[in-house]
């Protein structure tokens, strides 16, 4: 009955004016009230300030700032192996494996589009069919910047509007199509390993998403909107593996995917599966 209750919650809740407020005290700079906020987070969640560049939790000018904060040199090394792919966040793994017939497993006999995560183009998401996919979850304590899983040039950005459903395992069983359905903003690359896919997924109280080319994505209308990238445009933008691609103010999750025939995940990873930020995530396929 609790589970029923709270996943009717998430179809009444209104997702984005929740979101909006939370992003607002989340952005406040009284010093009492975003030091109390910022301490009692860290404590509740356990949060690791040994490997933050700033440990002194009062620092931080907003809680944002707290929760997007950067890491010392080195706490997270990149996997050196030859044709590594590296894991894009912290977090745990949600799902990964095979896009069959279009479409991406979520949990407990639910699937999602393809074509409707990356917007809803079949001519965009083609390059991706019968390819791999990885889902990664951020949860509240962990590091919430993103980084790229292989170098690669950026082509395309793509603002995706949606709803903000709460993004746990309880939704992932319960609500259809969910990662397909949030507002989210998919990074398209070409890479040595041919067309990535990074998408990053907002959920309920997300109060944004930031690129490191585009600053905070916040298109004036919540429609559709794809920005292209070429050298006659807006000039390259190129990224080394590792580099960060973007961050979550509040986060969510993370999902990398590639075409056919062209990466092989780490087997010792399932669903479930605790990760960090420059680890082995796959190996690219010989």
């Amino acid at each position: 009955m609790k589970q029923r209750l709270f996943i009717l919650s998430q179809y009444l809740l209104p997702h984005h004016l929740l979101s909006r407020l939370i992003g607002c005290v989340a952005e406040c700079r009284i010093g009492w009230l975003k030091n109390r906020l910022i301490a009692w987070f860290a404590k509740q969640y356990r949060v690791d300030m040994s490997e933050a560049q700033v440990e002194d939790l009062s620092a931080y000018e907003h809680f944002n700032a707290f929760f997007t904060r950067a890491l010392k040199a080195g706490a997270r090394p990149l996997d050196e192996t030859p044709g590594a792919i590296l894991c894009p966040a912290d977090g745990a793994i949600s799902q990964l494996g095979v896009i069959e017939h279009g479409r991406l497993f979520q949990a407990k006999g639910h699937s999602f589009s393809a074509t409707e995560l990356l917007g809803g183009d079949a001519e965009r998401a083609a390059p991706f069919m019968g390819g791999q996919f990885a889902t990664v979850y951020l949860s509240p304590k962990d590091y919430h910047r993103v980084h790229m899983p292989l170098a690669g040039t950026l082509k395309e950005m793509v603002y995706v509007p949606g709803r903000l459903f709460s993004v746990n395992q309880t939704t992932a069983e319960n609500v259809p199509e969910l990662f397909a359905r949030n507002e989210r903003v998919v990074c398209l690359f070409d890479t040595e390993r041919g067309p990535m896919a990074v998408v990053l997924v907002g959920a309920m109280i997300v109060a944004s998403v930031e690129t490191v080319w585009a600053g905070l994505v916040t298109p004036p209308k919540r429609e559709l909107k794809s920005t292209r990238y070429d050298a006659e445009s807006r000039g390259l933008i190129e990224l080394a593996k590792g580099a960060e691609l973007g961050r979550f103010k509040l986060g969510s999750t993370a999902i990398v995917l590639f075409g056919p025939q062209q990466v092989q995940w780490a087997e010792e990873l399932t669903a479930g599966s605790t990760v960090r930020m420059g680890q082995l995530l796959g190996n690219a396929q010989l």
